[in-house]
């Protein structure tokens, strides 16, 4: 079914598309080749630029001086704009990804150096157990296994409580949390969620300012900007973006890859009997699953794109998706390929807002399949998965499968 740049456009903009992988990337097809800095007016929204090359989104991300994430980080509603640091009103919390200039740089300085490869390594011996305590549960399934709501949520969720320095008792109280658990909730039931997040984590901050242990929870409890202690909204905004990327993101892409394993049977060979190939495929899985789908930037000043003037107070939305599949990057950018290399996958994004999570999202990932791989003898999907409907940040929400695995 053909469709025009216009309508190609709009898509990007309808949460419905990115849980069709079939309309999405017809939509993105056509804006990279006729359209690549395309002005969208959709219904309901503020008109944005769309960016969808691979080269454009890192011209804007590496210009962080021109393109501000303020005021509109993400593809809301015109209605929920206007509430927003847009119309006046400051936002409660305010994660990294909201913040630019010298305030994003204070605020990711608190907690990049416990995100650095080398201080993940030291993780790498726990979150190994984790994972190995993930597949002994799965070999002892017999039946069918709903695999994002039962294993991938549950891992991830256990990875959290050992970075933030809690233990399997206080995985009740961090689950909802999630955003995987917010998702199921009335919106009655979200804001007493929320409310329970602050009195959680403000509880947490005050026993750790008067225990320090050394984890990521007294890092940011003890942390000082500009000589002062921050402050409730600082430290919540700080939780925040943890709880909600650090869980997803790998949750998704943890489900997504063995879904790209299943349905590519070759390429699941091809990595059992070469496990070398992990950390290649793991890049793999990420580029296929592209768990967050796109931020926003707002030009700060006039500034011309791929013979395009944006101008300023304008703002662009970058389809991570979309670069993740350009044909002028990726070769048969459409194939999973389990060897492909380089990689130039977007998918943690670039410049400074680099995703500080990447290695711990990598290290997350191979350590479930080094486990998984050796002992699986089968798994095949029961039933249709489900992905999330979403213009920010999804993949499978459900995905029925029965794994065959030894003991």
């Amino acid at each position: 079914m053909s469709i025009s740049v216009t309508e190609a456009g709009v898509t990007l903009a309808d949460p419905a598309a990115y849980a069709d992988d079939e309309r999405l990337h017809r939509a993105l097809r056509l804006l990279r080749r006729s359209a690549p800095v395309h002005r969208v007016e959709a219904p309901g929204y503020n008109p944005f630029w769309a960016i969808t090359r691979h080269a454009d989104i890192r011209e804007i991300e590496r210009r962080n001086d021109v393109f501000l994430s303020e005021p509109r980080p993400m593809l809301i509603p015109a209605r929920q704009d206007a509430l927003g640091s847009g119309g006046g009103k400051r936002e409660l919390l305010r994660p990294l990804a909201h913040l630019d200039d010298l305030e994003h740089r204070q605020m990711r300085s608190v907690t990049a150096p416990r995100f650095t490869p080398q201080a993940i390594t030291l993780l790498g011996p726990r979150i190994r157990d984790l994972a190995r305590r993930t597949v002994d549960r799965l070999a002892r399934r017999t039946d069918v296994c709903e695999f994002v709501g039962e294993v991938t949520d549950v891992y991830a969720l256990q990875v959290l409580l050992v970075l933030l320095g809690l233990d399997d008792s206080d995985a009740e109280e961090v689950r909802p949390f999630t955003p995987a658990a917010r998702r199921s909730m009335p919106p009655e039931q979200r804001t007493a969620a929320m409310r329970r997040f602050y009195h959680f984590f403000l509880e947490l901050v005050a026993d750790r300012r008067r225990h320090p242990t050394g984890d990521l929870a007294s890092v940011i409890a003890n942390a000082r900007v500009d000589g002062r202690p921050l402050d409730d909204h600082e430290v919540l905004s700080q939780f925040v973006i943890i709880v909600a990327a650090g869980h997803d993101t790998a949750s998704v892409t943890l489900a997504g890859g063995l879904q790209a394993l299943i349905e590519n049977p070759g390429e699941l060979r091809a990595l059992r009997e070469d496990p070398s190939l992990l950390p290649t495929a793991v890049e793999e899985m990420i580029r296929w699953v592209t768990p967050v789908k796109a931020f926003m930037r707002t030009a700060r000043r006039d500034h011309e794109l791929g013979g395009v003037l944006i101008r300023a107070g304008e703002a662009v939305l970058l389809s991570y998706p979309s670069a993740n599949r350009d044909e002028a990057v990726f070769d048969d950018p459409y194939r999973f390929d389990v060897r492909r290399t380089p990689n130039r996958q977007l998918a943690f994004g670039f410049g400074v807002h680099h995703c500080l999570g990447a290695s711990l999202a990598r290290l997350e990932i191979e350590s479930f399949f080094t486990e998984l791989l050796p002992r699986l003898v089968s798994a095949e999907c029961v039933g249709d998965p489900v992905q999330l409907t979403t213009t920010f940040s999804g993949g499978l929400k459900r995905f029925p499968v029965r794994c065959v695995l030894t003991d």
